[in-house]
């Protein structure tokens, strides 16, 4: 019998069904399922299952992971839920193998804001690279920039793109956007008080006030891809030694159209202290590029990336706020905030707003 404690997503008949009609079970049915162990994240809880079967199954799966809302935000950020069922429906099915863990089943409830993702569990052949919050080796990020280059280059100024993939956001619907982020910033810097100096306050006035100007390299719609939007490196897995496997790319609650660069901003500009980021910076961008261009993008040059990776770390100055009005824990936005602005010094990212 199936734990009482288990969604009834998970119900032996209903599991059968799911693993059926996505191609990983024939003539066999699920007889049990157990709970082998279940975290909390910030706004998902992850539950690893184990599946036994009433007759041989060979292919089909004996461990899944159950991604589920975390009951403290499933109602406050069950967008999360909505957008990665549809990147698992949508996207993932045209993306090429080893890249992001098979689904095998995905629903979402529009009334309820229930939902739920069984995904593969790649617990026994991949781990994350470190233990939150230090940073990968070289070795690690390269094999995650790699993974990174892969998914931005399977829809890179894709025809679908816009139309029957994502959405871009218009002019008129992006202004409304900077205004709420206005009204947040203005929240944002009476919460932090003396805490917040009157540079970095300037930094975020001339911020707002550019932001047409800077939001014209998106509204090009030229160069760009479906962005992950969350890329820091606990959101990949990486094959563990003896694993002839690839770096896989998981959490799609963020993704987005948008310049593939700014995950990399996000990844090392808002993740790193500068010591370590100065250190790999353009190694990896290099590396990230060079896998573009194997890939199969054309017309996009190194000079053009390192202008949407400077651009992409002024943008990540708002990423703090949008995680404060999230109730994201400070331990979080607090640490992002300061990263990121040394990475706009480092950069020279002020330049940009004259």
């Amino acid at each position: 019998m199936t734990s009482p404690a288990l969604p009834s997503v998970v119900d032996p008949a209903r599991l059968t069904e799911a693993l059926r009609a996505s191609g990983a079970l024939r003539a066999s049915a699920v007889r049990e399922v157990t709970v082998l162990s279940a975290r909390d994240i910030i706004v998902s809880r992850i539950i690893r299952l184990g599946v036994s079967y009433d007759g041989p199954a060979p292919d089909a799966p004996q461990t899944l992971i159950l991604k589920v809302a975390q009951e403290n935000f499933a109602k406050t950020l069950w967008q999360g839920g909505q957008k990665e069922v549809a990147f698992y429906t949508t996207v993932a099915p045209h993306l090429p193998g080893q890249l992001v863990p098979r689904c095998f089943g995905a629903h979402w409830d529009g009334d309820s804001h229930d939902w739920h993702l069984l995904l593969e569990d790649l617990t026994d052949s991949h781990q994350i690279a470190t233990e939150w919050p230090l940073p990968p080796t070289l070795a690690q990020a390269g094999a995650i920039v790699e993974a990174m280059a892969r998914l931005h280059a399977a829809w890179w100024d894709h025809p679908d793109l816009g139309r029957t993939i994502g959405q871009f956001i218009e002019p008129a619907a992006m202004a409304q956007v900077m205004t709420q982020l206005s009204g947040h910033l203005e929240r944002f810097t009476a919460l932090l008080g003396d805490r917040l100096s009157a540079d970095r306050r300037e930094v975020y006035r001339r911020f707002i006030a550019s932001t047409p100007r800077l939001l014209a390299r998106y509204h090009s719609h030229r160069h760009l891809t479906i962005a992950h939007g969350d890329a820091h490196s606990w959101n990949f897995l990486l094959a563990k030694p003896g694993v002839a496997d690839r770096a896989r790319v998981f959490d799609f609650d963020q993704w987005r159209i948008n310049v593939g660069a700014n995950d990399l901003a996000y990844l090392m500009g808002l993740q790193w202290y500068p010591e370590r980021r100065r250190q790999v910076e353009r190694d990896l961008l290099d590396g990230y590029h060079e896998a573009l261009l194997g890939h199969g993008v054309t017309g996009y040059s190194r000079a053009a990336l390192d202008d949407d990776y400077r651009y992409g770390v002024l943008w990540q100055i708002t990423k703090p706020v949008w995680q404060w009005t999230a109730n994201i824990p400070p331990i979080i936005w607090w640490n992002n905030l300061e990263r990121i602005f040394l990475a706009v010094d480092d950069l020279g990212c002020r330049e940009l707003l004259d």
